[in-house]
């Protein structure tokens, strides 16, 4: 059963966020997927982790924060388990 790793870096300046979440990612194992939290769409992001090798699905929320899924590519069964997150009813 995939597991659910959270990290909210909602409340930090830049570059922690970048920092935080790629490291956090770094250490995702089979089947674990991130769920990070942010204050703004983390578009600086994106480019690090297709260069990293992982996937990933971002939602913006009613409140105006960002959730964003991340997976390693070819972990099918954590890619399904984010993707099914990311469709869930999010606050």
């Amino acid at each position: 059963m995939a597991q659910e790793r959270w990290l909210d870096v909602s409340d930090l300046e830049a570059p922690a966020p970048l920092v935080d979440t790629l490291e956090t990612a770094e250490t995702l194992a089979s089947g674990e997927y991130l769920r990070m939290l942010h204050r703004r769409d983390p578009c600086l992001l994106r480019d690090h982790l297709d260069q990293q090798g992982f996937g990933y699905i971002t939602r913006n929320q009613k409140d105006g924060s960002v959730q964003t899924f991340i997976w390693r590519i070819g972990d099918a069964e954590a890619e399904t388990a984010a993707h099914t997150a990311a469709e869930e009813n999010i606050p």
